[in-house]
């Protein structure tokens, strides 16, 4: 009868010093967490940190990520737990990929989510691809979302914890990359578990701050951002209600975004307004009343389908949709157009739902990712 060895907390088969795992580190405590105590049980462990952005800017801002201070700190915690740790030069690569989208977007009048396209496009392609190139049996991240097994291979379901649950910025995922990932911090309840466990392992990273802001925009001044790399972008222009009739100027399309009521400049009305469309062809803000911002139809594409049955193997599928980062899944009819685009009906109105942002897919029941995709703005 032949013998199955045991599967080890990675899932191979093997013992953990037969085991190579490239870690993502990007100088935070949970990055780190995870390294340390991948490293402890004795895995193979290769600390690897992309330098992304001009990061000696940053050296000295507080809140950012990927910045010159976190590329120390990860260098630091490979040294105390004795792995190697390497720096990867992903500055070109970033710009290409994250950056340049990320500028173009806010000019077209969108607002774009970076975070994601950076773990798509970077951090799960070519980091993904270095790793493998290293030996590696599987990459591990600090990522709060949780990776189990299902009948047909991995599946992505939400966090343990709902507060730091970060499913919907890694939507993009495909079935190939979840293969290759793990996520040991998916299972932990509370991010003081994570810090307990840094404390544990003596890390000198244990009490530093989350990061809060787009790593190359660490004092979230997007306009100054969007203005240094697209010289213009705040043109001024016009700001007018819904039938047409202008009510203010403003000093660029970039500075505003769909839901916003505060800093318009439009004082002295009997009711609020809020930026309901942005037209930066015209260089025109619109504002009208708050019920003209409630959405029930969303299209979306560039859908990455999670799911067991292809995506158009039915008409309509039911489900909850997130369509922002800090709200809860809302119950919707998410109804095929192909493959990759698909109009989603809300079965309770949104409002602020811009395009740009993502619309992740759950199952109606239980914590299970089934994908998403990009809204935009229609045909």
């Amino acid at each position: 009868m032949p013998f199955d060895p045991p599967l080890n907390s990675l899932g191979f088969a093997k013992p953990p010093a037969q085991t190579r795992v490239v870690v993502a580190m990007s100088g935070g405590v949970d990055s780190s967490v995870v390294a340390a105590e991948l490293a402890a049980e004795g895995y193979d462990v290769v600390g690897v940190t992309l330098q992304l952005y001009d990061h000696g800017a940053a050296l000295a801002k507080k809140g950012a990520c990927c910045a010159g201070r976190d590329i120390h700190d990860a260098r630091r915690v490979a040294e105390e737990m004795g792995f190697p740790h390497y720096v990867l030069d992903y500055e070109s690569k970033f710009r290409d990929s994250v950056i340049d989208e990320f500028a173009d977007a806010y000019l077209a009048g969108a607002t774009p989510v970076p975070c994601i396209r950076c773990n798509e496009r970077v951090k799960f392609r070519d980091l993904l691809e270095t790793a493998r190139d290293l030996g590696a049996d599987c990459m591990a991240t600090g990522h709060y979302i949780q990776r189990m097994q299902g009948e047909f291979g991995a599946q992505l379901h939400r966090a343990a914890d709902p507060v730091r649950d970060q499913s919907y910025f890694l939507f993009s995922t495909t079935p190939e990359q979840l293969d290759y990932l793990r996520f040991p911090l998916g299972h932990l309840r509370t991010k003081a578990e994570t810090r307990a466990l840094a404390v544990r392992h003596g890390l000198s990273v244990a009490d530093k701050p989350d990061s809060q802001d787009i790593c190359f925009v660490p004092d979230g001044n997007y306009a100054a951002v969007i203005e240094k790399l697209r010289p213009g972008a705040a043109d001024p222009g016009e700001i007018v209600d819904m039938q047409g009739t202008v009510l203010g100027q403003h000093n660029g399309v970039i500075h505003y975004t769909i839901g916003q009521r505060r800093g318009l400049g439009i004082g002295g009305l009997a009711d609020p307004l809020y930026v309901v469309k942005l037209d930066p062809d015209a260089r025109r803000v619109i504002v009208g009343p708050k019920n003209a911002l409630a959405t029930r139809t969303v299209p979306v594409r560039e859908i990455n389908w999670l799911g067991d049955r292809p995506f158009t193997a039915q008409a309509e599928w039911e489900m909850s949709v997130k369509l922002r980062s800090t709200r809860p899944p809302a119950p919707a009819i998410i109804r095929p157009l192909s493959a990759t685009e698909a109009e989603v009906e809300l079965l309770t109105p949104e409002e602020g739902v811009s395009p740009g942002q993502a619309c992740v897919f759950y199952a109606p029941e239980g914590s299970r990712v089934l994908g998403g995709g990009w809204i935009w703005k229609g045909r």
